[in-house]
Order: C-alpha cells, then structure tokens, then sequence
C-alpha cells in the first residue's frame, strides 16, 4: 500500500510538472520575437510570477502553517520570514556569482545584464515548481487520493502558463524555440523530484513545506521587482505593451490559481 501511494504521488507530480511543456509549444510557431514581443512576453512572465507568488505560495503557506497548529500571526510571521529568506538569497546570488561565461556556462554574451535577469527568471520559476511538487506529494503522503489528485491538477494547469513565461523569456535573448521548450521541460522535471520527496518523507517535510512555498515567493517577488520590470520599462514607448502583458499574465494565473486552488 505504501509503495502504491509513493508510486501515485511521482507519477501525479511528474504529470503535473510536464505541464510546463504544454504551454512551451506555441512558442515553436512564433519563433523569434520582435522587440515589441520580447516586452509583451516579459511582462506576461512577470504577472505569473506575481500571481503564483501570491496565490499558489504566499496564501497556501499561511494555510499549511495553520493546518500544522500555527495561529494567524505566528503563520503569517513563519511565511513572510520565509518570503524575505528567498528575497535576499537571490539578491546575494545575483550579487556574488561571477558572469557564468567567465567560468566556462552557457554562451559568449551570457555575462550581459539582460541574459542574467532572464536566466535568474528561469532559476526563480525552476525553484518554486519544488514546493508545487512537495505539495502534490504531500498530499498524496496523507492517504487522501481525492486531495492528492485535485492538487496535481491544479497545479498542473498553473503550470503551463509557466512553461509559456520560461520559453518566451529564453527566446527574447536569442535561444532557439526548441532550447526555450526544453528549458521549460526541465524546470517542471524539478516536481517530480520534490513530489517523491515529498511523498517518502510526508512526516519530515509537512512542517517545512509553510518555508518552502514562502522561499519561492520572495526569490520569485525579487526577480520580478529588481529584473524583469525594469528591463521591460526601459524604453518609454515599449512600457504600455509591457503592462499590457503584465496584466494579462496575472488576471489569467489569478483566475487558475483561485478556481483551482
């Protein structure tokens, strides 16, 4: 029985993370896309990001500390430490690794400002699938099957606008459409991983999953807010368009992320 529930929980989580790929694909029709596109889709990764940090981790983060015996404060006190933990990782990330083509990663030109804002995008949507897979297998690590799958689904659907967002970033900094989808295959390969964890080890990751979801915000919070904005705000005439995509990423993950939460 607990080798079947194990199995359910991976298989779920691995499912759910392949959603990202999903939502990759029309990016193989659009191709390349033009500067005013490159703003667009910046933005609409900048709005998912937003929402699936409110919505997916921030609000479930107080509910879990909460279901663990929490009160309101002591909950919301756990997250928001949780959320400015992942804020200043990043920060001292982005402030403390050496440009990557220095040290022989990824291509000539990878050091340049816009390619690291966009590689610490992809980082920041690839780390806050793990606390989306630890959910997915921690639910299932509780024995109900109705909650386990209702979570897989739901996050399953959140992420293919997620795979969307990474693949259009990695195409407005000159990578192929197929090296865009596999970067989203590979950030939602990330669940499967966590929802084993989870799932294997229920007792031990409950009480951090509260940390987990609120890690993922704050790093994700602080690349949008320090990165990805600004670069889309650069150019005066773009920024409408930008906002444009920016409110179209949150409405749409708001609404995924509140109708199947």
């Amino acid at each position: 029985m607990t080798q079947s529930i194990i199995f359910t929980g991976f298989l779920a989580s691995l499912i759910a993370g392949l959603a990202t790929v999903l939502g990759a694909l029309p990016i193989l029709s659009i191709g390349k896309p033009t500067e005013k596109q490159q703003n667009v889709f910046l933005g609409f990764a900048a709005g998912v990001m937003l929402a699936a940090s409110f919505f997916s981790l921030i609000i479930p983060g107080i509910e879990q500390a909460q279901q663990q015996g929490a009160g309101k404060a002591q909950a919301a006190a756990i997250v928001v430490a949780a959320v400015l933990l992942g804020a200043f990782t990043i920060s001292q990330i982005n402030r403390f690794v050496p440009p990557l083509d220095t040290i022989g990663v990824g291509p000539t030109g990878i050091a340049e400002a816009t390619f690291r804002r966009v590689w610490l995008f992809v980082a920041a949507i690839t780390l806050h699938n793990f606390p989306e897979g630890l959910a997915v297998g921690v639910s299932f690590g509780g024995g109900d099957m109705a909650a386990g799958t209702a979570t897989a689904l739901g996050i399953g659907l959140q992420n293919i606008p997620e795979g969307l967002a990474v693949a259009a970033a990695l195409t407005t900094i000159g990578y192929s459409a197929r090296a865009g989808v596999l970067a989203a295959l590979a950030s939602g390969l990330v669940e499967p991983i966590a929802g084993l964890f989870g799932v294997t080890l229920v007792f031990l990751s409950a009480p951090l999953l509260p940390w987990g979801l609120g890690f993922a915000a704050g790093a994700m919070i602080y690349v949008v807010a320090s990165e990805i904005i600004p670069q889309t705000h650069s150019r005066l005439e773009l920024r409408p368009l930008a906002n444009v995509g920016l409110m179209v990423g949150l409405g749409m993950m708001m609404f995924l992320d509140v109708s199947l939460g």
